[in-house]
C-alpha cells in the first residue's frame, strides 16, 4: 500500500448542506457543533441553477461564529462573476484568519447552463480537446496568479485589478476526484482529494493513480491529501448494520457509497482505512444533517479520539495546519 503523509491523525471533514434552510441560522450552529469535534474542515455546496442561499455568504457568516474550523464552499469555474468569487473566496480566508478553502467545480448539467445562457458541457470535445475539467484547471491557474498578484501585506485596493495574497499563500483548494476525468484536475491542482468509494479496495486504487498522477506533474505525492467520501445515516443505531455489508460498512447506492449502523461501527470503519493506509481521512455527509452530525461528533469523534486517533483540540489555527500542508511559494511577477 503506498505511503502518506506519515501516518498521523486521521483528518475528517463534514458536508452542512441542508436544502430546507432558509437563512445562515442552521449553518452557523452545525459549524459550530462540528467545530466542537475538532472537524479539520465542513463544506457547504451551490449551484447556479439551484435556488437558495449563496454557499460563499453562508460560509462568511459563519466565519466570525466559529474560530478553527475550516470552510470550504464549492466555486463553480462557469460562474459568470469568476474574479469577483474568487476575490470573495480570498476575503472569506482573510476574515476567518487562514481558514477557507474552495471545492473546483465544473458545471455541467442542462440546468445551469441555461442559467447561465451558455451551452451544457460535454464530455469531451474531440476537436478542442477541452473538457468542463480542463476549464477547472484553468480556473485554477487564474486564482493562483491572483492570489500571487501582490505581497504578502498589500492591502486590495482596486478590485478587479488586484488583489491581497490570503493569509495561508492560496485557499486550500478541494476537489471531488470520484469521476475519471476529475482526476487529471485533482493530482494537478488539488490539496485535497475527496472519492466517494463504496470499499477499501476501490479506495486504494484511486488512491494509488492519483498519487502516480501526481508525480507525473511533478508533485510529490505526500502534497495531495485523500478523503474518503461517505453518506452516514446514524438513525437507527449499530444494529441497522444490513447483512452482508461489514457490520455497519458502505454500500453503493443511487446517491453514492452508504454507511448505515452506528457510530461505534462507523468509528472502526475509519480507523481500519486509515490504519491500512487505504486514506488520510474521510468526508462524511449527513443523511439527516443535525442529528447525524450529532452522533458523529458525539459518538464517532469521541471513539477515534479515545483511541488516540483524532485530535483534542486545534494545534493550529488554519485549515493547513489542520491538514499538514505547507503555505505555496510566492510566485508574484
Amino acid at each position: 500500500m503506498s505511503s502518506s503523509h506519515g501516518r498521523g491523525l486521521v483528518h475528517l471533514a463534514a458536508a452542512l448542506d441542508q436544502p430546507s434552510a432558509s437563512d445562515a441560522r442552521p449553518y452557523v450552529e452545525a459549524a459550530r457543533l462540528a467545530e466542537r469535534g475538532g472537524l479539520d474542515f465542513v463544506t457547504l455546496d451551490d449551484s447556479l441553477a439551484r435556488p437558495g442561499l449563496d454557499a460563499l455568504a453562508v460560509l462568511s457568516r459563519v466565519a466570525p461564529a466559529t474560530g478553527r474550523i475550516g470552510l470550504v464552499p464549492t466555486v463553480t469555474s462557469t460562474d459568470p462573476e469568476l474574479f469577483h468569487v474568487l476575490a470573495a473566496v480570498a476575503t472569506l480566508d482573510r476574515v476567518s484568519r487562514g481558514r477557507a478553502g474552495w471545492r473546483m467545480g465544473s458545471s455541467t448539467t442542462g440546468a445551469e447552463a441555461r442559467f447561465l445562457g451558455r451551452r451544457p458541457t460535454a464530455p469531451a470535445d474531440p476537436l478542442r480537446g477541452e473538457t468542463g475539467e480542463e476549464e477547472t484547471g484553468e480556473v485554477a491557474d487564474v486564482a493562483a496568479k491572483l492570489w500571487d498578484g501582490r505581497e504578502d501585506d498589500t492591502e486590495m485596493r482596486d478590485m478587479p485589478n488586484g488583489g491581497p495574497r490570503p493569509p495561508h499563500g492560496h485557499p486550500v483548494r478541494v476537489v471531488d476526484a470520484t469521476d475519471e476525468p476529475a482526476r487529471r484536475t485533482a493530482a494537478r491542482y488539488a490539496d485535497v482529494a475527496l472519492v466517494r468509494a463504496a470499499s477499501a479496495a476501490q479506495a486504494a486504487a484511486v488512491r494509488d493513480q492519483l498519487r502516480a498522477m501526481a508525480v507525473e506533474f511533478g508533485r510529490h505525492p505526500d502534497e495531495l491529501r485523500f478523503l474518503a467520501g461517505l453518506l452516514v445515516d446514524l438513525g437507527d443505531g449499530e444494529h441497522a448494520a444490513a447483512p452482508g455489508h461489514g457490520g455497519g460498512g458502505p454500500r453503493q447506492t443511487a446517491q453514492g457509497p452508504l454507511y448505515r449502523g452506528g457510530p461505534v461501527d462507523l468509528a472502526a470503519l475509519i480507523a481500519t482505512w486509515h490504519g491500512e493506509g487505504v486514506v488520510d481521512g474521510f468526508h462524511l455527509t449527513p443523511a439527516e444533517p443535525l442529528r447525524d452530525l450529532e452522533r458523529l461528533v458525539n459518538g464517532t469523534v469521541a471513539l477515534l479520539q479515545h483511541r488516540g486517533l483524532f485530535r483534542t483540540f486545534y494545534p493550529g489555527s488554519t485549515l493547513r495546519e489542520h491538514l499538514d500542508l505547507a503555505v505555496p511559494a510566492h510566485r508574484c511577477g
